[in-house]
């Protein structure tokens, strides 16, 4: 029997008009930002704080993920179909794709099967704008540092030897990571070194991200470290005057945008950070708009729990003053093999040996939950090759650990395959006692908070730190920017710093190799490994089976 594609799936939908979807959640029409019939944007004002405290909030995230990843957004466009169909008021609050692996390895993140956000074509594209403006935000203040550089009259004296800030583009391109820029003579600027990286990984997206309201927006953007004068002096976004300009292009970004799922229930798409080089997951507004008019908002963090997971409950929850009710891991048979050392073209055959290694990888993403003070519940991502041994012998370990393991079955069925994971959700929000904790404090020292990273959500015995990174942690403490969250720069494959070592590895170490700060997101970025905040193009990507007709219809685009 073929399974038709998410296109297909998506093409055959009811789909409702957004104003019919905004009446479920009580945003009246005239206060919609209308982009065609299916997309608009939320204004800030429907963010109600009382609110806020009483609804739900459910964070869905992972195990490591195969490279294809485990379907995170699946589950979590299934799970609030699910709870939409035993009664209760919810909605997906979720991040926005980014054309690098819609174009790359990984496609689009708009769900799949019968659990997906929709229209879908548009959101996997340019949607509404907001990565264009993120992007364009960014590149006037490079153009704004270029520009005062050979600026005689106005100058600031600053040292084009010690910039950090780069260009940002929406795609996967590793030409573009280390460059030379101002060649051609003196009318085409000054020579230097300089580099992108792309969008996801801008600090104009962590800061549009972290931001309460436009007013902050600013402040942040002001506060963009860029470099130092010849005489040591710290220069800022502000110094460029910068900060209104910039506001200026993200003056719509900042608003969420309200879209549905295939069964015309609401969802938020705002922000799309990358997990393992960025903080992974949508902005604070959107998330404090979806809690403001549901009951429960189900919402995600990228790639594995040691990367997205930690983030949100690190960073997020520190600048958004939330915490989750509710924790899903979600993990698939296919990973479990994967992390059990099935090779590529062995992951979609039934293996139980495989699974029986694999499952440590799955019971230290539980036990880092209840680090936490967070009961997880897992979600097994359903598919038509899992055995039910296989299936059984998972429900069983979890249940081992106290721990419940449910079959998701949205990619088949819809929100009809998601109501036994979203009454056992419903549950555990009101009937666990979440009782949410960071394992570290913002004052605590750097080289702490990251080997409370490390040693507690990795499993490393050390961390240790390159020369220089030794001296660009000297300029962090020197500026007085150490008191923030962590946002580790890590592989997302393996829960250490190298991607060859999958499962539960043990005996190793983390070695950090150099560090870039967003001083106007408010964090410091250890990169770790070979990590690289510009991706490249697999051997045959995704572009090269996509195809558009004479009428525009699109395929291979999922």
């Amino acid at each position: 029997m073929s399974f038709p594609t998410d296109l297909e799936i998506a093409e055959s939908a009811n789909i409702q008009h957004i104003k019919n979807i905004a009446e479920k959640i009580g945003i009246h029409n005239d206060d919609l930002e209308y982009f065609g019939k299916h997309k608009a944007k939320i204004p800030l004002k429907y963010i109600d704080e009382e609110k806020i405290k009483k609804s739900k909030l459910i964070l869905v995230t992972a195990i490591n993920p195969t490279p294809a990843g485990e379907g995170k957004t699946t589950v979590s466009v299934g799970l609030n179909d699910g709870l939409n169909k035993i009664g209760k008021k919810s909605i997906a609050v979720l991040r926005e794709p980014s054309l690098g692996p819609v174009f790359g390895v990984k496609g689009g993140a708009a769900g799949g099967g019968y659990a997906q956000v929709i229209p879908m074509v548009d959101i996997n594209l340019h949607f509404t704008g907001d990565f264009a403006a993120i992007e364009k935000a960014n590149n006037l203040l490079s153009a704004l540092i270029d520009n005062n550089l050979q600026n005689k009259k106005f100058s600031l004296n600053l040292d084009p030897r010690t910039i950090v800030w780069k260009r940002v583009m929406d795609m996967n391109d590793r030409s573009l990571r280390h460059i030379v820029v101002g060649l051609g003579g003196s009318n085409n600027g000054i020579t230097r070194e300089e580099g992108f990286n792309i969008t996801p990984a801008s600090e104009v997206m962590a800061i549009l991200c972290l931001s309460r309201d436009f007013e902050d927006l600013k402040n942040r953007l002001g506060n963009i470290f860029v470099g130092f004068t010849f005489d040591k002096k710290p220069i800022f976004a502000r110094d460029l005057k910068a900060e209104n300009a910039m506001a200026i292009l993200l003056r719509d970004a900042i608003k969420p945008n309200l879209v549905q799922t295939l069964e015309g229930n609401p969802a938020i798409l705002h922000g799309g950070p990358f997990a393992n080089i960025a903080q992974g997951t949508n902005t604070i507004i959107a998330t404090k708009t979806g809690l403001s008019l549901a009951d429960y908002v189900v919402t995600e963090a990228g790639f594995g729990a040691d990367l997205g997971a930690e983030k949100f409950l690190h960073i997020k929850c520190h600048y958004g003053k939330i915490k989750p009710d509710a924790y899903v891991i979600v993990a698939t048979i296919r990973a479990l093999r994967y992390h059990g050392g099935a090779k590529k073209g062995e992951y979609e055959k039934p293996n139980l040996p495989f699974v029986k290694n694999g499952i440590e990888n799955l019971k230290k993403h539980i036990e880092n939950a209840f680090k936490f003070g967070l009961k997880p519940i897992v979600a097994i991502n359903h598919f038509a090759t899992d055995s039910e041994e296989e299936i059984d012998f998972v429900k069983s370990e979890c249940e081992k650990l106290g721990v419940k393991a449910i079959l998701a079955e949205e990619f088949s069925k819809g929100g009809e395959g998601m109501t036994e994971l979203a009454k056992e959700v419903v549950y555990c929000a009101d009937f666990c006692g979440n009782d949410f904790k960071p394992l570290y404090k913002v004052d605590d020292s750097v080289e702490y908070k990251i080997e409370t990273i490390a040693k507690e959500i990795y499993g490393a015995e050390s961390v240790v730190f390159s020369q220089k990174a030794k001296n660009q942690l000297k300029t962090i403490y020197d500026l007085g920017f150490d008191k923030v969250p962590i946002c580790m720069a890590k592989t997302q494959k393996s829960l250490t710093d190298d991607e060859t070592k999958i499962g539960r590895p043990s005996n190793f170490k983390i070695t950090v190799r150099e560090f870039e700060f967003a001083a106007g997101a408010g964090f410091i970025i250890p990169i770790l490994g070979d990590m690289m905040r510009m991706p490249g193009l697999p051997n045959i990507p995704a572009a090269e089976g996509m195809v558009i007709d004479k009428d525009g219809k699109i395929s291979g685009l999922s």
